[in-house]
């Protein structure tokens, strides 16, 4: 026996339980807050700041090299995320600390996440550019890692809906406040980078001072390399529900990437749009209302009506569909028809997957650690969908192909997380 199934055999104790209590307006609010910073600190240098910074240094003949370097910056930090996720969230999940088991590594995340994007701005040269980055990538998962289980050890399931919308809303927010910080606010990397390092830091501090429930001595799995490694496997034949949540998260998350992580390039080079980057916060401001519609609506519908699974259908297909109208008639127009209901589906499905996800994990033990690997699911593919989505434009020399892989992976999720059957 393992030293976790020793955990899971043991009854469930305060920091273990199902919690059964409501959080209040207060816990969401600070909650939403840490995750405005997070995405603004993540999703801005995605968008633009990175991107723009590898093509300040390259300026080359071909845009094309530019797309596929920036794709291999983020494949390398997707290796990363491998590891990182998991790992940090098993070592959460044994912290006794008296400040709790996530509040210290939600603290030290956020530390390495903001000293690194500080770092990265100062960077020239390539292999620098792509370190810093890998470090941010890597304080982003501790952070996240932990915070994503405080869903799992603090809000009960019939609150877990309404709840991951505030999770998932702050994206859209946080991607447009970043661009607008970083294009009219500051301008140049250096500034653009330690701004969105500071709103990361001040935006995290209300949830660092909500109460974390300390894990007893007597409660903590012995830590041992081994134990730790073994713990990462999670069998899909003894555990499918998970499985099938975890292939339907990975499908639909290279869908997203796809369709959103080399969109500055698709105006630049696809469409010739000489106004690239201000068309880019007009898509963005579409697509960030209907994210906060969707996950905010549809999150507290589906916890009212007892369900999750055909809403994430229905949210992944509607990915699959506006990344076939980009792919179909490449135009600034339905461009921003398509960022309306990529939102829509992107936000019903971070919500409610979420909520899903957390309703399949195999131990009340292990929660930081088997939600880490569920993270991996979404992180990992929007580190490699600007790879393969290089790939792609390499090969054809358009971004159809793109997006038509955007619309396949989209569409495939979709029919895998009907294969749960645990929850409804």
């Amino acid at each position: 026996m393992t030293d976790l199934d020793a955990t899971s055999a043991a009854p469930p104790t305060a920091a273990l339980a199902e919690p059964t209590r409501r959080v209040g307006a207060g816990w969401v609010a600070a909650f939403a807050s840490a995750w405005f910073g997070i995405w603004m600190a993540q999703l801005t240098p995605v968008q633009l700041l990175l991107p723009a910074q590898i093509d300040a240094r390259l300026q080359p003949d071909d845009w094309v090299d530019s797309v596929v370097a920036f794709g291999a910056i983020s494949g390398i930090a997707s290796l990363f995320v491998i590891v990182a996720y998991p790992l940090t969230g098993a070592l959460s999940d044994r912290t006794t600390s008296r400040f709790g088991r996530r509040r210290p590594w939600i603290a030290a995340g956020a530390v390495v996440f903001a000293v690194a994007l500080v770092a990265l701005g100062f960077q020239t040269e390539l292999w620098a550019i792509g370190a810093a980055w890998i470090a941010a990538t890597v304080g982003f998962c501790i952070m996240t890692a932990a915070l994503t289980a405080t869903i799992s050890d603090q809000v009960p399931v019939g609150q877990r809906g309404f709840v991951s919308g505030w999770m998932s809303a702050p994206q859209a927010v946080g991607i447009i406040v970043g661009l607008v910080l970083v294009t009219m606010v500051v301008t140049g990397t250096v500034a653009g980078y330690a701004l969105i390092a500071a709103a990361l830091v001040v935006l995290a501090l209300p949830f660092l001072r909500r109460h974390d429930e300390p894990l007893a001595p007597g409660e903590r799995a012995r830590v041992t390399a081994r134990g730790v490694v073994e713990s990462l496997w999670i069998s899909p034949r003894r555990y499918p529900d998970f499985g099938w949540t975890l292939l339907s998260r990975v499908l639909v998350s290279i869908g997203n990437a796809l369709g959103t992580g080399l969109l500055l390039y698709f105006l630049m080079f696809g469409l010739d749009d000489e106004n690239a980057e201000t068309d880019l916060i007009v898509l963005t401001l579409i697509y960030m209302v209907f994210v906060i519609v969707a996950s905010l609506g549809f999150g507290a519908l589906s916890d009212r009506l007892g369900r999750r699974r055909v809403f994430v259908f229905v949210a992944a297909t509607l990915q699959g569909l506006a990344a076939l109208l980009l792919a179909l008639v490449p135009d600034l127009t339905v461009a921003m028809i398509a960022a309306g209901l990529l939102g829509l589906g992107y936000g019903c499905f971070l919500s409610v997957d979420q909520a899903l996800a957390t309703q399949v994990l195999p131990d009340p033990a292990a929660r930081g650690k088997d939600l880490g690997i569920m993270n991996i699911a979404t992180a990992v593919p929007q580190s490699l969908g600007p790879l393969l989505g290089a790939a792609a434009v390499v090969a054809t020399g358009s971004f159809t192909l793109v997006f038509l892989l955007s619309a396949a992976f989209g569409i495939a999720g979709a029919v895998a997380v009907m294969r749960v059957r645990s929850v409804r």
